[in-house]
């Protein structure tokens, strides 16, 4: 998105050694285009479709007849026929078989008078007055919207394309209502010294010439290859059970999202399994309300008047009880019915044994070896408490043998004035002298 035909301007993107010429997919340009064709080998006497596609600024392209059997490559940069006089500068984005497929797609015939010509290839004098040409347009913008103020129009001027030999300058505006722009012409004429054109767009033509952020973070749709803009409502929202806040809805131009249908298709298919307008049930109890949908899952939750308790159902048993209910016949209780829980066939692929794949796997580590070091230290402090309470419950005189290794211990000391053992029984066992 950086080529000098682009609507931010400048020469080439950094890290770009094209100069925005490279026409590869992903590169610069915006609506970029793969030859499939290009490695076929065509026959000797095969003669190549003379018609090229040429893009210009933003995602104007259009089909030029190359009458003068000119090689030409991607990317390069032509001076073609102008519908309003003079020449115009672009880059060749297709040739070949390609151009006839994509012909077929427009519907335009190879014999229509309306296929404008090729002139040249772009000499290095063109080159650098489209250069020239190119620089002039932000500044000759914001300049036309201050013009447009003074003449109080409501109209908002988005974007300006000079022509490539600088000799006339597109303006693009939106406008709610139709506007009276002559005089306006007639300022910006004066005022460039270039014949002006006026040329209004919707909104959503407008963010694809600009170019923006969408919401999911990704550039915009239209400004990268959605080329065809279809109509979307807010029954789109509907079938796909989405909140109708318009805030989130709205794109960048203001107006509904082009993702919204892209899949459409598929919840429009999976809504025709479940039955329409279903907003109660029947029952001899009383009358269950629809809560909730689940298109894909096919499950359905109502709820009785007054509970907070949800029963799930699915949708082939929710038709099965709207039958009843046209026969006049009421089931019992929606509790009482056993849903079949859904098996998903568990496919062997890699497992994660070991957590690798946890950013959070390391912080779990040093939380629990953090534990265990702060429980040792509290150990470590509560053993020296437990020894001084011992030594101040004992009486007085009596020590710890922690403190005073050399002091026996009370029960001995108290044993010290009886005779040993031996002695004892030598006294019993002597006889009495006669």
């Amino acid at each position: 998105m950086g080529c000098g035909s682009c609507s931010t301007g400048g020469c080439a993107p950094a890290g770009c050694k094209s100069n925005g010429s490279c026409m590869t997919d992903g590169g610069c340009s915006k609506l970029d285009v793969y030859d499939w064709f290009a490695n076929i080998d065509m026959p000797s006497n095969f003669q190549a479709f003379n018609i090229v596609e040429v893009r210009f600024k933003g995602s104007r392209k259009d089909f030029y007849r190359n009458v003068d059997q000119l090689y030409l490559e991607l990317g390069e940069l032509v001076c073609v026929e102008s519908g309003s006089g003079g020449y115009d500068v672009g880059h060749v984005t297709m040739t070949g078989e390609m151009v006839r497929l994509q012909m077929k797609k427009r519907h335009v015939t190879p014999e229509s008078s309306e296929i404008k010509k090729i002139y040249r290839k772009a000499s290095p004098l063109d080159v650098d007055k489209w250069k020239v040409a190119k620089e002039l347009e932000h500044e000759n913008m914001h300049r036309a919207r201050t013009i447009a103020l003074q003449l109080k129009l409501n109209m908002k001027l988005s974007d300006v394309d000079y022509q490539g030999d600088k000799t006339k300058a597109t303006f693009y505006y939106t406008a709610d209502d139709r506007v009276d722009f002559r005089e306006l012409i007639k300022k910006l004429a004066e005022e460039f010294k270039v014949r002006i054109e006026m040329r209004q767009i919707g909104m959503r033509q407008e963010a694809s010439r600009l170019g923006a952020i969408g919401s999911c973070g990704r550039e915009l749709c239209c400004s990268t290859w959605l080329t065809d803009f279809k109509t979307v409502s807010t029954a789109a929202a509907r079938y796909q059970n989405l909140s109708l806040n318009t805030l989130k809805l709205a794109g960048q131009c203001g107006k509904l999202k082009c993702c919204l249908n892209f899949e459409l298709d598929t919840y429009m298919d999976a809504l025709k399994d479940i039955p329409d307008d279903v907003k109660e049930l029947k029952t001899k109890i009383g009358s269950a309300y629809l809560q909730k949908t689940d298109i894909f899952k096919k499950m359905m939750w109502f709820s009785y008047r007054g509970s907070d308790n949800w029963v799930a159902l699915p949708a082939i048993r929710v038709k099965e009880i709207i039958a009843l209910n046209k026969n006049g016949d009421f089931p019992d209780d929606l509790s009482n019915v056993t849903v079949q829980p859904i098996l998903v066939e568990r496919i062997l692929d890699y497992d994660n044994v070991v957590g690798q794949d946890s950013l959070t796997r390391m912080d779990e580590r040093n939380k629990k070896k953090k534990k265990s070091n702060n429980n040792n230290r509290n150990k470590n402090r509560s053993k020296p408490q437990s020894a001084t309470e011992g030594n101040a419950s004992k009486p007085a005189g009596q020590t710890s043998t922690r403190n005073n290794s050399n002091s026996r211990p009370p029960h001995r000391a108290a044993n010290n004035n009886r005779p040993p053992n031996n002695a004892a029984d030598n006294s019993t066992n002597e006889k009495p002298k006669e």
